[in-house]
C-alpha cells in the first residue's frame, strides 16, 4: 500500500469518531449531484455526449477517472482541513493531527482518577497519567514553609505554590520547554533571589484573581493541563510533629531537619476545612491513587484535613497504594515497607485499598553508594501475601532516574508507572472495553 494510502487510513482508525463524518460528506456530495442531474435534466447531459463523442470504452473509462480523482481530491480536502484546525489550535504540537486528535478523543473517555500527594513524587505520577487519560485531579498537600514556598508563604501571605506549580507542569502539554521557564530561579536583589519563576506568577495570579484556587485555574488554563490541580485545602495551616521523646516541632522544614524519630503527625490549627471540589472529585472518582511520596510530609498532611480520609475510605473507587523506592533521611530512617503501611494505618484505614504497587528492581551499585552519603537507602520489602490490610501486591519495575536540585536522583519512572497502573487496575480495563463497545457500535 502507498504512503499516501497509509496517511488517508490513519483517520479511520476506531475511536477518532470520523468515518462517520467522512461517510455523512460523502453522501452529501452524492445528494448534491443527484439534485444536480434532476435540476438539469437530460438535456445537459445530450449536450456533454455531442460535445465530447468519444467511444463507449472511452467514455467509460473518462468516467471512472473523474470519480477515482475527485474522490481523491474530496478525501484530501477533508484531511488538509482536519491538519489545518488541528494545528491552529495547538501550534507547538509536532506530531501528525490524526495522532493528536485520536490520542485526545481516546484520553478524554479514560477513567477519572484522583492522585493525592505532593513533592516530587505527585508530579512524577502525573507526568506518566497523562498519557493514559485527561481526566485526572491531583489533590496536592500545601504545608510547606521551606525554600521559595516558604519565603512567599511568609512575606504575602500566600499558600505554599511550589507542589502546586510542579504538578501543574507535570500536566502540561508542553511540559519539557515550559519547566525550563517556570523552574528558573531569580538572580536578584535578596527580596526575589532565588524565587521560582512559576511561584511568583502563582503569587501574582493570586492577586490578580482574588484566591488561590482561581490562581491555579488561570496557571492550568495557560498551559493547556490535562486534567486539573486542586490544593487538599485553601486554610493556612502548618505541620506539627510529636517527635518520639514526647518534643513538638512546628513547620515542615524543622520537621525535616529534626533527627529524632516521628511518632505522631497533626496540624495546626487541629481543625482544618478541605476544598470542597476535592471531596467532590473523591466521590465520583474510578481510582483513587496514595503515593508515592514522602510519607509525613507529603501524603499524611492530606490525611489529616477533616474529612479527606473518611471520603476516601468510603469512595466507592478502586483503590492502589503506591509505594515509595528509598527511605528518607530525618523521616523515615530505617522504615521497611511494612512500617510505611502500619504507620499509615494510623491516619487512613488501609483495608479499604484494593491494591499496593511495589518497585521489584533495585538501584544499581554506584546509586546505592551515593545514596549511602545521605543516610538513605532502599525500602526493604518485608511484605507478605496474605497481609493484615488485605491489599493485592503488585510487584514490577518501576525503577527510574531523574534529575533532581541538579543531580542524578532514584525516582520512578513515570511511563513504567503509568502503564503498570493501567495494567493492573480495573478502572482502566473496564472504560478500554466499553471505549471499545462503543467504536463498534
Amino acid at each position: 500500500m502507498r504512503p499516501s494510502s497509509n496517511r488517508l487510513l490513519r483517520w479511520l482508525v476506531p475511536g477518532l469518531r470520523i468515518k462517520r463524518w467522512v461517510a455523512l460528506a460523502f453522501i452529501s456530495m452524492g445528494l448534491v449531484v443527484l439534485a444536480a442531474l434532476y435540476a438539469f435534466g437530460v438535456n445537459v447531459a445530450r449536450m456533454l455526449y455531442q460535445a465530447f463523442p468519444l467511444e463507449p470504452l472511452a467514455r467509460y473509462l473518462l468516467m471512472c477517472g473523474m470519480i477515482v480523482f475527485g474522490i481523491a481530491g474530496f478525501s484530501l480536502s477533508l484531511v488538509q482541513l482536519v491538519r489545518s484546525v488541528a494545528k491552529a489550535l495547538t501550534p507547538r504540537v509536532t506530531e501528525k493531527p490524526s495522532a493528536l486528535i485520536y490520542r485526545r478523543r481516546i484520553l478524554d473517555r479514560g477513567p477519572k482518577v484522583v492522585a493525592v500527594g505532593g513533592g516530587s513524587g505527585l508530579s512524577t505520577l502525573l507526568r506518566g497519567l497523562k498519557q493514559m487519560t485527561s481526566n485526572i485531579t491531583a489533590v496536592v498537600t500545601v504545608m510547606d514553609d521551606g525554600g521559595s514556598s516558604g519565603r512567599l508563604r511568609e512575606q504575602i501571605d500566600i499558600l505554599p505554590p511550589g507542589d502546586v506549580r510542579n504538578c501543574i507542569l507535570a500536566l502540561a502539554e508542553d511540559e519539557e520547554q515550559l519547566s525550563e521557564y517556570f523552574q528558573y530561579r531569580l538572580v536578584a536583589p535578596a527580596e526575589l533571589a532565588g524565587h521560582a519563576l512559576g511561584n511568583l506568577l502563582l503569587a501574582g495570579l493570586e492577586q490578580a484573581t482574588g484566591s488561590f484556587d482561581r490562581a491555579i485555574e488561570a496557571m492550568s488554563s495557560f498551559l493547556n493541563i490535562r486534567g486539573r490541580v486542586l490544593p487538599a485545602t485553601l486554610d493556612n495551616a502548618q505541620l506539627a510533629a510529636t517527635m518520639e521523646d514526647g518534643a513538638v516541632i512546628v513547620g515542615e522544614s524543622r520537621i525535616v531537619a529534626d533527627s529524632r524519630r516521628i511518632s505522631r503527625m497533626a496540624l495546626k490549627p487541629s481543625h482544618v476545612r478541605p476544598y470542597e471540589l476535592v471531596l467532590e472529585a473523591i466521590g465520583e472518582a474510578d481510582l483513587i491513587l496514595l503515593g508515592p511520596g514522602s510519607l509525613f510530609t507529603s501524603l499524611i498532611p492530606n490525611l489529616l484535613i477533616s474529612g479527606v480520609a473518611e471520603a476516601i475510605e468510603k469512595a466507592g473507587a478502586e483503590k492502589l497504594l503506591i509505594a515509595n523506592l528509598m527511605t528518607q533521611h530525618g523521616e523515615t530512617d530505617s522504615l521497611t515497607h511494612n512500617d510505611h503501611l502500619r504507620t499509615l494505618n494510623e491516619y487512613i484505614r488501609l483495608s479499604r485499598f484494593d491494591h499496593l504497587l511495589i518497585n521489584s528492581v533495585p538501584p544499581s551499585a554506584e546509586f546505592l553508594m551515593r545514596y549511602r552519603h545521605e543516610a538513605a537507602e532502599p525500602v526493604l520489602d518485608d511484605l507478605v501475601t496474605p497481609n493484615e490490610y488485605g491489599l493485592e501486591m503488585i510487584r514490577e519495575d518501576l525503577l527510574g532516574t531523574a534529575k533532581w536540585a541538579g543531580k542524578e536522583t532514584v525516582k520512578h519512572d513515570p511511563e513504567k508507572l503509568a502503564r503498570v497502573i493501567a495494567k493492573s487496575t480495573q478502572a482502566f480495563t473496564q472504560h478500554r472495553l466499553s471505549g471499545s463497545a462503543r467504536t463498534t457500535r
